[in-house]
Formats: C-alpha cells, structure tokens, sequence
C-alpha cells in the first residue's frame, strides 16, 4: 500500500484536492477533521484542553477554536502545550485508519496533514503531495475566511514551512491558481502513477530516510 501525504500552506487549496482525491476513490485520512471532532462537544481532548486553557469552552460544551487560536498563536509556548494534547490523539487516529486501510488491501491511501513537514510526518510517507499558489491569491483566499485578521494570518505563516520549501520538498507539487477542471486532471494523473506502480517508490523511500 502506498501512503501519500497531502499538505500545502494556508489558503493553497489543500480541503478542495482532498475533496478531488476522494472523488478519485483515494480514501483520505483529514488531520483537520480529526482535530474538529477532538474539541467539539464530547470530544476527547475537550478536557485536557479547557484544563490547559482555561476560558475557551463554548455554550455547547466544547472548544472554541478560535478563541483557542487567539491563545496560541504567537505564544510558541503555548502552541506547543496544545500540540501536545492534540498530536498524539491525531496519531493515534491516523494509525486506526492506515490499519483499516491495509486490511482492505487498498492500494494508495491519502494523509491530509496540514502540517506535515513542520511535524515531521513525511517518515510515515511514500510520497509527498503539496498544493500551492501565488502569494497574492493565497493572501485573497485566507482574508475572506471569518474572523481572519492580518495579524493572525501573519502568524499562522510564521508557524508553517514557507511554500518555496515545501515545493522543494515535495514529489509533486499542483497549482491550484488555475480551474478545478485542471486541477483535477493534475491529481487524476498522479494517483493513476501511484496506483498502476510508474514511480521508482525505493529511491523515494531511501530519499526520505536521509531526511
């Protein structure tokens, strides 16, 4: 089974090509999706969170994320206690659906990870996917987003890997500047690599453990 991990910066189109990929028949393990049920009402992580940051439970009984984002960011201490709560339950979240996965002797598999280099998840890869976009329409993107300032998404950039790097990175790269249309042919192409065995998986692997 191949594992290919799906990353890209803020704002680069990464919801929109997992979405595509799921299309393809490419099951997608969502980090982020996992984080949302963690700290909504019942969640496991609700807790520990609200035990850490006291104040930032909402009306419903779970996380406010944003006002849990307004603590962290930019206080790496603090994103660093959150990361620790957080992180191990996605892992272990991550780790059930890559077992279920094998056990239906899928052939490619899909890990959605925002954060994939900045945690250092590319290990738990065969190969790496990033979306990317110019910074203006990036920019664009994440300022319609509710409640998004100038200031907070200057700091989520700080916390990631800067786009250059993570196209440098990656064994592919897709430009979602473009129409959905041609996006999706760009991901209908790699997963027919992926899936039909065109790309020399050992070099990548070997490559990855010089990491």
């Amino acid at each position: 089974m191949i594992i290919l991990g799906l990353t890209g910066s803020i704002g680069m189109g990464k919801s929109n090509a997992a979405a595509m990929l799921r299309h393809l028949g490419v099951p997608v393990f969502d980090a982020d999706a996992v984080v949302h049920r963690l700290l909504a009402r019942g969640g496991a992580a609700v807790h520990e969170v609200e035990a850490a940051f006291s104040g930032v439970r909402d009306e419903a009984g779970g996380i406010d994320r944003q006002r849990l984002g307004r603590r962290v960011f930019g206080d790496p201490q603090a994103l660093r206690r959150l990361e620790g709560i957080l992180h191990p339950m996605v892992r272990a979240a991550e780790h059930r659906f890559v077992a279920r996965a094998r056990a239906r002797q899928e052939k490619l598999i899909v890990l959605d990870i925002p954060l994939l280099f900045e945690t250092h998840g590319t290990a738990r890869c065969d190969y790496v996917l990033v979306v990317s976009a110019p910074a203006r329409l990036q920019r664009e993107r994440v300022m319609r987003r509710p409640g998004m300032t100038a200031r907070r998404f200057g700091e989520i950039l700080r916390a990631q890997l800067p786009d250059s790097e993570k196209r440098k990175r990656a064994d592919f790269v897709v430009r979602t500047a473009l129409s959905k249309a041609a996006t999706l042919r760009r991901l209908r192409a790699i997963v027919d690599q992926l899936r039909y065995g065109t790309l020399p998986r050992r070099r990548r692997v070997a490559r990855r453990r010089r990491r």
